[in-house]
């Protein structure tokens, strides 16, 4: 399948759309009429041809707008990229584990020559040609977790495994929903998820704790997540906040179809070989209410979840001062009938 890639922006006029062919494949987050925090963990293999599951890492239409909103947060604060000095053998681990799989599941775009430790890799949707040295980071110009992280869609933490815990040791986040690495570097699993309300009660944490440090290498798992946000904005950091806070008081009954976005995160867990590290990309995929609802079952079910949200989770989740407002708007494709488990539509 040929990808067309799109010429959109993440900010200022915000020209981000899905195209129609894109929205089928959007990875809608909720199974049930219901939702509450679960840890929801299922292999990650590949999974219906066309979905955002069928490789490893997905690419599509947006990866080279996606790439430059990278380049360009980068450009504004270095800090959103950081490995702690014990991380550069993860930061390897991370190199293969991208060129490897996107060289073999999209070998029109990327191309991967490897002869002992010397590897060539080609990128071409951002006309990247070059040769290095593998685990020599003098033969890249800059940390190996960076370079490829300018090359991968979604945010990339690496958590180090020690004293029955992970820690939050380095990372590239550029696209984060409401948290800082700047703040959470070096910290472990529970610390970094300490403000996630109803999860701790539940002992979710605790059981994905345990899950995560028994994970094998070569049986990757994934989950999704949630959350909204107003216009197609991916950088929702602290940092940031006085640019992206007040945008949710720009929400009205006319705009909202326009303005408020389904944020999903495909977040997976990978074991890496050399640093016994876990890689922990959160893949973003943002859709427009209006793009939601021309699939009949996501806006019935939308609809009903966010009626029955808990108002815990609502406050969590930043939607206070118009979740009232997109329930009613809502509730127009709720037409009653029954609908089915399934992330797609049928």
């Amino acid at each position: 399948m040929t990808i067309q890639f799109r010429n959109e922006t993440f900010r200022n006029d915000f020209t981000y759309a899905n195209s129609p062919g894109n929205i089928p494949r959007f990875p809608f987050p909720f199974p049930e009429d219901v939702y509450m925090y679960s840890t929801n963990v299922e292999p990650h293999h590949a999974t219906r041809a066309g979905s955002p599951f069928e490789n490893a890492f997905d690419v599509d239409e947006h990866y080279v707008a996606e790439m430059k909103d990278r380049a360009l947060v980068l450009a504004e604060d270095p800090g959103r990229c950081q490995a702690l000095p014990h991380m550069e053998t993860a930061g390897w681990d991370f190199v293969e584990l991208v060129m490897v799989s996107k060289a073999r599941d999209y070998p029109d775009l990327f191309e991967l020559t490897i002869d002992g430790d010397r590897w060539h890799w080609i990128n071409k949707p951002l006309q990247i040609d070059d040769s290095f040295i593998f685990g020599d980071s003098s033969t890249l110009p800059c940390h190996p977790m960076e370079y490829i992280g300018r090359q991968v869609q979604g945010d990339h933490a690496i958590l180090d495994q020690r004293d029955g815990n992970l820690w939050l040791d380095a990372g590239i986040i550029t696209a984060q929903a409401d948290w800082s690495l700047d703040f959470d570097i070096g910290m472990n699993f529970f610390e970094w998820h300490a403000p996630v309300p109803l999860a701790h009660e539940l002992g979710v944490f605790q059981r994905a704790l345990k899950f995560l440090l028994s994970l094998p290498q070569g049986q990757p798992s994934r989950r999704l997540n949630w959350t909204l946000t107003v216009n197609p904005r991916l950088d929702t950091s602290p940092e940031n906040y006085p640019k992206w806070g007040p945008d949710r008081t720009t929400v009205t009954p006319e705009n909202i179809g326009e303005k408020v976005h389904l944020r999903v995160e495909l977040q997976t867990f990978w074991r890496l070989p050399r640093s016994n590290a876990i890689l922990f990309p959160i893949r973003t995929y943002l859709m427009a209410m209006n793009e939601v609802v021309t699939q009949p079952k996501w806006g019935r079910r939308l609809h009903r979840v966010m009626r029955d949200l808990r108002p815990e989770l609502v406050e969590y989740k930043g939607l206070s001062r118009y979740h009232p407002m997109l329930v009613e708007w809502l509730s127009q494709f709720d037409d009653g009938a029954l609908t089915s488990p399934g992330i797609f539509p049928d």
